[in-house]
């Protein structure tokens, strides 16, 4: 039982990490998705000469780069960014990992549960037969 009860949260932690490492690789190819769709407009407030004007006329845009560009950094952690299709191909092999670790996280799950009720059902019964015997030793 304590083998099967290992194996389940050994198994949940490993969902767990691959799960949070899914999670980071789509947010991390949306904010580079959302900085390559306001870099343009970012580039024509340079050209602008950091333009009042300008600004107040694309102040989403600017402020949506700005928010892709640090979610980046902060997801990327000084690392380099990679290339879109390497993003694509890590996001599909996680999911691909998450799901047949679901599929073991389930039958594991079954496992522990058939053996905690197996073991509760030879506690109850061993317990039981235990009070039997007293009762006939006291007669």
């Amino acid at each position: 039982m304590d083998e099967a009860t290992a194996r389940f949260h050994t198994l949940a932690g490993e969902l767990k990490t691959a799960e949070d490492e899914l999670s980071k690789t789509s947010a991390l190819m949306a904010a580079v998705v959302q900085y390559a769709k306001t870099r343009p407009v970012f580039d024509g407030y340079k050209a602008a000469r950091y333009s009042k004007k300008y600004l107040a006329e694309h102040e989403t845009e600017l402020a949506d780069y700005r928010a892709a560009k640090a979610a980046m950094n902060e997801l990327l952690g000084g690392a380099k960014l990679p290339k879109m299709d390497v993003l694509k191909k890590r996001r599909r092999e996680l999911a691909e990992k998450r799901k047949a670790l679901y599929a073991e996280y389930r039958t594991a799950q079954q496992d522990m549960r058939e053996l905690t009720a197996a073991k509760g059902n030879l506690d109850h019964l061993y317990r039981a037969t235990e009070g039997r015997g007293h009762k006939a030793q006291e007669r």
